[in-house]
Parts: structure tokens; C-alpha cells; sequence
């Protein structure tokens, strides 16, 4: 049977995030099917990301054993199913500085749970030439099909490629029919925005985009009005909420030099298709936490039995309820959101 859902998450894997890649990839494969991680910058820089990306799979795979060797089910049928590919996005925002929200996610942007258990860690120099491009003006960094180091062991789990993810993602998008492949943004919209400005017509070809993004009737995390996804790329999020105006080269703000990205052609170039969004603000989502009480209580006699996953988990999550808690003293309050579970949730 075909999955329900095929998507393309871009993510800045943080807490939250990897909370919610680790719903996708433990979900049926009925339910869903993961073609292309695309990692951005965000809570921390790209590179960052993509070690918490990495580990999350290298921690994944000592869980399956643990759980084999303990005649318990592997689990993560999704991911057994379809191998996802694992693909470099934006390191910086199209224009404006960097935000970052290492003050609460840790340095590491997972709590700095490399530090404290660098075990679960798997050593860069191990992967992260995986995802080194080839020099510019070849054959291969013109194209966007993946390319590994077929030299290099890779994770049984995962494919890297050393094509940007924009491409990765217009790829994907080009070789299969339209309204098949649902995009989610759950960190900072540049490498979607990036892979629109490249490709307007074939970005078009998505089924929607939904984006944990925004504030509407609630104040922002980052301003009183602003909320980190969008105000960590205002620009990048302008220009993908344009596609969904009848007009979009009439509905982008007047950038100037601030991007070197390429208008949208007219109207008619672009045919009827426009791009359907759907948000996940902060109005949704700050109401969806964490208890501490409730995750020690699922996760705690996991992690006694010896869980690679549990332990793993319980690491950077127990800096998300110390942080809040710090944040938030004499009240009785979350640690943290479930904003990307959330948003992933919703994928149909």
C-alpha cells in the first residue's frame, strides 16, 4: 500500500524537532513516507544541525539493536521502509543577521547533549565529508540528483548527499506528478524560499507547505509581535507566502539588494498553480508542552533498562525543562514545546 503522505521536512534539529523527526520515522509506513531531510540553520548554526541530525540516526540504530537484543520490536517502520535522504540547506538568512536560540537549546542546539554524552554521538570525521560538494563549475555540482562518496561507508539508515538541498528538493518535486509531496518547514524558511526562487514552476508542483511559523493573535517568542521561524528569515518567508497570491511577483515586498535571489516571473509565466500554506503559529502551538513528570514517568524505566534512545532523549530534554524552569521560576509551566510534533502531525 502507498503511504498516506510523502513529505520533505526542512528542520533545524533542536528538541522540538527531533522529537518530531523521530514521530515521522517511528510512524507507520501506511502513514508516511520520508524522501528528504533538508537541515537548515537555526537554533544553531547548519553545521550543528547537521550533527544532531546525524546522531539522531546513529542513536536510532543502537536502539533497534538494543530493542532486537531484548526480543522487543525494532520499531521505526517508516524508516525501515524508505531510507531518507539527508541533505545540506542554507547556512544564513537571505538578508538581516543570523538569530540563534543557543540560550535555550544549549550550544549544540540538543542541550549540549554531545558534551555530556558524547556516546551517543557519532565522530564527524566519520560523516561529515559525506556531505562535502563537489568544486564549483562541474558536472556534478550543476545537477541536483544525490551524489555520495561511493568510496565512504554511509548509515544504513540514511543517505547523504553532497547536493544542496534546494536542489535535492526540486529533484524530488520534478520527478513525481503534482500535489504528491507535501513540504514541511519546521525551522526557518530560507532553503524552501531558495528552492522556490530557483524553480518557481516545479516548487509549484507541491501538494502544500506547512509551516510552524508565525504569531496572529498571541505575542511572539523572539519580539513582542515576532516569532523565531519567521523574524530568523523575514525575507525568506515574505517570498514563499507570496506564492500563494494570484499576482506573487506584485505580492513580494520591494527587497532592493537586500537578497541576490531572482524575482518571481509574471503571472502568466507561472500558470495557475499556486502554492497552498498551512500555518502553525504560536496561537497552536504554545498551548502543546512537555511535562516533566509525564516524560520521567514514560521514559525513565526506559532508560534504566538500558535504552540507547531513552537516555539519549532524556539528555537534552532535561536541559529543556531546566532552561524553562530558570525562564519561568514559581511557576507551574511546560519544558518545552511540542511546536515541530505538532506541526507533523498535521501532514495530511
Amino acid at each position: 500500500m502507498a503511504p498516506k503522505t510523502r513529505v520533505i521536512i526542512d528542520t533545524d534539529p533542536g528538541n522540538d524537532d527531533v522529537l518530531a523527526l523521530l514521530y515521522a520515522l517511528a510512524s507507520s509506513p501506511e502513514e508516511v513516507e520520508v524522501l528528504l531531510i533538508s537541515i537548515t540553520f537555526g537554533n544553531v548554526n547548519v553545521q550543528d544541525c547537521l550533527r544532531n541530525a546525524v546522531s539522531m540516526f546513529h542513536v536510532i540504530e543502537k536502539e533497534m539493536r538494543w530493542r532486537k537484543e531484548h526480543g522487543r520490536p525494532e520499531g521505526f517502520e517508516a524508516l525501515k521502509k524508505s531510507k531518507p535522504v539527508i541533505a545540506v540547506g542554507a547556512d544564513e538568512p537571505l538578508g538581516g543577521e543570523r538569530m540563534q536560540a543557543a540560550y535555550y537549546h544549549g550550544a549544540d542546539g540538543l542541550g549540549d547533549v554531545h558534551t555530556s554524552h558524547p556516546h551517543h554521538s557519532s565522530p564527524s570525521e566519520t560523516w561529515q565529508h559525506l556531505f562535502d560538494r563537489p568544486p564549483p563549475d562541474t558536472v556534478l555540482s550543476s545537477t541536483s540528483t544525490t551524489k555520495t562518496n561511493s568510496t565512504s561507508p554511509t548509515s544504513p539508515l540514511f543517505t547523504p548527499s553532497s547536493s544542496p538541498s534546494h536542489l535535492e528538493i526540486l529533484n524530488i518535486l520534478d520527478r513525481e506528478p503534482p500535489n504528491t509531496i507535501t513540504l514541511i518547514a519546521i525551522g526557518p524558511l530560507t532553503t524552501f524560499a531558495t528552492a522556490a526562487a530557483h524553480s518557481p514552476t516545479i516548487f509549484l508542483k507541491a501538494k502544500s507547505l506547512l509551516a510552524m511559523a508565525g504569531a496572529i493573535s498571541v505575542p511572539g517568542n523572539m519580539t513582542p509581535v515576532a516569532e523565531f521561524n519567521t523574524i530568523a528569515d523575514a525575507i525568506a518567508a515574505a517570498r514563499i507566502y507570496a506564492l500563494t497570491s494570484p499576482d506573487p511577483e506584485s505580492t513580494m515586498p520591494p527587497f532592493g539588494s537586500a537578497t541576490s535571489l531572482k524575482d518571481y516571473p509574471p503571472k502568466e509565466e507561472l500558470g495557475e498553480r499556486r502554492l497552498r500554506v498551512v500555518k502553525f503559529p504560536l496561537d497552536i502551538t504554545t498551548g502543546h508542552s512537555l511535562r516533566r513528570d509525564e516524560v520521567e514517568a514514560k521514559v525513565n524505566p526506559l532508560r534504566e533498562m538500558g535504552s540507547p534512545l531513552a537516555e539519549w532523549v532524556m539528555a537534552f530534554t532535561e536541559h529543556g525543562f531546566r532552561t524553562t524552569e530558570s525562564l519561568h521560576a514559581g511557576h507551574e509551566v511546560g519544558g518545552g514545546t511540542v511546536s515541530a510534533y505538532l506541526t507533523l502531525q498535521q501532514q495530511s
